[in-house]
């Protein structure tokens, strides 16, 4: 578990592909880019969207947003709900941008399987997604848990 959170934690594997395919780009940009892209599934984004998504504050999220924007990633659009609201829109460039970097990282992944049998990345896929669907259910119910604190006095 700490040489996969060692791997994880540094993400590797992001930066091996912005490395190889947009080597300008920060992991933050990739983070825009992956939360714009998730948040679009539930309405429209918005930068404060954004900055939920990633935990961050609105003024940087803004920040990160107009770098960009200046790239042609990322543009802004008028809500059509609300024309004082600001949206977020991936654009065909940002789109090409995630799935070359999507491509990148299957490859990293695809050569630390290169050795194993079919029968053994099926097995490894399986069991990967049972442990993921694991946390998912323990972090939707995080109170369920976590151990009881004991009360003041007792």
């Amino acid at each position: 578990m700490s040489r996969m959170r060692m791997i994880t934690g540094r993400r590797l594997i992001a930066r091996l592909a912005i490395e190889k395919v947009a080597p300008d780009l920060e992991l933050s940009h990739l983070d825009v880019l992956e939360a714009v892209k998730l948040a679009r599934r539930n309405g429209e984004v918005t930068v404060g969207t954004i900055a939920e998504a990633m935990r961050i504050d609105p003024s940087r999220a803004s920040r990160i947003v107009a770098d960009m924007v200046g790239r042609g990633v990322l543009e802004r659009a008028a809500s059509q709900q609300d024309a004082r609201r600001i949206l977020v829109v991936i654009t065909p460039s940002g789109w090409s941008l995630l799935t070359e970097l999507k491509s990148q990282k299957l490859a990293i992944i695809k050569d630390v399987v290169s050795d194993w049998s079919s029968e053994d990345a099926k097995n490894f896929a399986e069991l990967f997604d049972r442990y993921m669907t694991g946390f998912e259910r323990v972090f939707a119910m995080p109170d369920k848990h976590l151990p009881a604190t004991p009360k003041a006095g007792k």
